[in-house]
């Protein structure tokens, strides 16, 4: 009874480990292939300045609608939205938006948007000269900020594109101390559900 008792904890305790580390490459995989979309314009993603010598010809004869979304990654208590939900644009005419995020908590918290562009053949003609996208946010305890998004749409972006979207996800910086603590709770909650499955497991079979 015992030698069984051993080899349940042991199952028990492998499970949790697998469990855990496909938990802990799963939390490292997001910011990882946002990083990758930003800088190869993959799924609509793209988080690089645009700087240019040459000012762009707007292109009067067209207009644009460009909608904006604000959202939040799963365990980032920030408060964060568009303050323009939409403008309408002429391709190469440089436009300013604003977003607006706050930290509810009691505590400072480092935060990274990832934008993505859709549709994505609209990604590589969607320039942002200014973006608080291009490095990591600070919000103090109780902070709010205004985050200003410049940019223009290349008048050579196909003209069958007559609406664009634009929206970011902020995320709780990797790395940092908040992500962190975030994934220790996480951990500890898988092992909360894994405790009940250890106790059946390690309790014996009644013969009749």
């Amino acid at each position: 009874m015992s030698k069984m008792t051993a080899e349940n904890k042991k199952i028990v305790q492998n499970l949790s480990f697998v469990v855990l580390g496909m938990f802990c490459f799963g939390f490292a995989l997001v910011p990882l292939y946002d990083v990758f979309c930003e800088y190869t314009g993959l799924n609509g993603k793209t988080g690089v300045q645009y700087v240019s010598e040459e000012q762009m010809q707007v292109d009067t004869s067209r207009k644009i609608k460009v909608e904006f979304l604000a959202n939040t990654n799963d365990g980032m208590p920030w408060e964060f939205k568009a303050l323009t939900y939409s403008v309408t644009v002429h391709p190469g005419e440089l436009t300013k938006v604003d977003f607006l995020a706050r930290n509810t908590t009691n505590r400072d918290i480092v935060g990274r948007a990832t934008p993505s562009v859709s549709p994505g053949i609209a990604a590589n003609y969607f320039q942002k000269t200014e973006c608080f996208c291009f490095t990591e946010q600070v919000l103090k305890a109780g902070e709010e900020k205004i985050m200003p998004v410049a940019f223009i749409v290349d008048p050579a972006i196909d003209e069958d594109v007559h609406e664009i979207t634009l929206s970011y996800t902020f995320f709780i910086q990797s790395g940092s101390e908040e992500a962190k603590v975030l994934a220790e709770n996480r951990a500890a909650s898988i092992n909360d559900t894994i405790a009940p499955s250890s106790k059946n497991l390690s309790t014996p079979l009644t013969q009749h």
